[in-house]
């Protein structure tokens, strides 16, 4: 009898939360909107992979035959499209200072003349890291191009001097390097980056939504109403406040993973099951953080001034951005304690690689701790609902 009317308490509470949900279009707009919007976003900003046809200026004082191929083939790369011809290189390093373009190649006077005599010419280009993508990429395309018009030169000095192209070529370049890039052999940043972005917004909106269904309890003044249809159990009440949260959350997950997987055909070596797995983990121990946020700040402005901080930070702490082996051997303890992180192991290991899932339990085990958070704040929490004023 006891049982049933935990049982009939705990639904009571969950239907009371169904009906907050679609009452307030605040819920409605974090909880299935904002996602959407951002799972849509992010795919289609980066649909073609890399950025393409980036502006950059030639400053060309040779004006010949060489200098005009050189500039065209530049011109060819796929991330690098030359929009400007400057006279000298003050004018085109004010113009990369406004923004209007991200780097120039610079090829001074005599550069033909002194490929044909076989001196050294010297050829420059300038990138602007401020911008460390469209700097990084428009580097190599130019460095690229030095080496190919260097290579093209030595190749034909030897020629003239009576070698074969099988000679030349073993001159040239004795290593011949032969990459195969593994598990994004297209080197597509949406694969790398839309993987991540998707969960760890939805791991934003999980932390905030759980704080203020949480906190607008105490600043409204309801939260005796609902301790009292939970039968005064903080776990029935957190429960039956939640359990439609995680219904919710979890259904955008699976949407985002069929997205990714099954429309985008982003890769997924071990198959869709361990992802939306590790999805579900991420969305209990999303929610995990969430009450040990409200309950450790139990004010809806701290609680949620915690929530987007910790939200934010992290996409940088989870090795998205930067590697986390990279960092500070406290910043790498650290990162631990952000649930982005394992979920981002998880999918390195089960999406990219393809290992089988026992070799990622440690991080299955790190989101079951994340879950296990609110028994660290749940009196705590409780003696806030009952007698803590909210002060506007």
């Amino acid at each position: 009898m006891e049982r049933n009317n935990k049982y009939r308490a705990l639904w009571n509470v969950m239907k009371r939360e169904f009906r907050r949900l679609v009452s307030r279009p605040l819920y409605l707009f974090c909880m299935v909107v904002a996602p959407l919007f951002c799972y849509i976003f992010f795919t289609t900003l980066m649909d073609s992979g890399l950025p393409t046809d980036m502006p950059v200026g030639v400053v060309d004082q040779d004006m010949s035959t060489t200098s005009r191929q050189l500039a065209r083939n530049l011109d060819a790369f796929e991330q690098t499209a030359i929009i400007a011809r400057y006279p000298t290189i003050s004018e085109a390093r004010t113009a990369m200072q406004r923004g209007e373009i991200y780097g120039f190649y610079y090829i001074p006077q005599g550069t033909s003349a002194n490929i044909q005599s076989g001196r050294q010419p010297k050829l420059s280009f300038y990138t602007n890291n401020t911008l460390l993508i469209a700097g990084s990429l428009l580097f190599k395309d130019m460095k690229m191009m030095s080496e190919l018009t260097a290579g093209a030169a030595a190749r034909a000095s030897l020629y003239a001097k009576g070698a074969t192209e099988d000679q030349a070529m073993a001159f040239l370049q004795p290593i011949v390097i032969d990459a195969h890039p593994l598990n994004n052999p297209w080197l597509n940043y949406s694969v790398y980056l839309c993987n991540t972005f998707a969960p760890g917004i939805l791991m934003l909106l999980i932390f905030m939504i759980t704080v203020y269904s949480i906190g607008v309890e105490i600043k409204d003044r309801t939260a005796h109403e609902w301790l009292r249809m939970g039968n005064h159990s903080i776990w029935i009440s957190l429960g039956g406040k939640l359990l439609p949260h995680t219904a919710v959350f979890f259904l955008m997950g699976i949407l985002y993973n069929v997205y990714l997987y099954g429309y985008l055909h982003f890769p997924c070596n071990s198959g869709i099951l361990p992802m939306l797995l590790a999805t579900l983990c991420l969305v209990l121990a999303s929610q995990g953080m969430g009450v040990l946020m409200i309950g450790t700040l139990p004010t809806l402005r701290l609680g949620l001034s915690f929530a987007s901080l910790w939200g934010v930070l992290s996409f940088s702490m989870c090795g998205l951005s930067f590697p986390a082996m990279g960092m500070h051997p406290v910043l790498q303890a650290l990162a631990n304690l952000f649930p982005l992180r394992h979920y981002f192991l998880i999918y390195v290991d089960q999406a990219l690689n393809g290992y089988p899932m026992i070799y990622s339990w440690i991080n299955y085990v790190a989101l079951l701790i994340f879950m296990m958070l609110p028994f660290l704040v749940a009196r705590r929490l409780k003696e806030a609902l009952i007698y803590y004023k909210y002060m506007p």
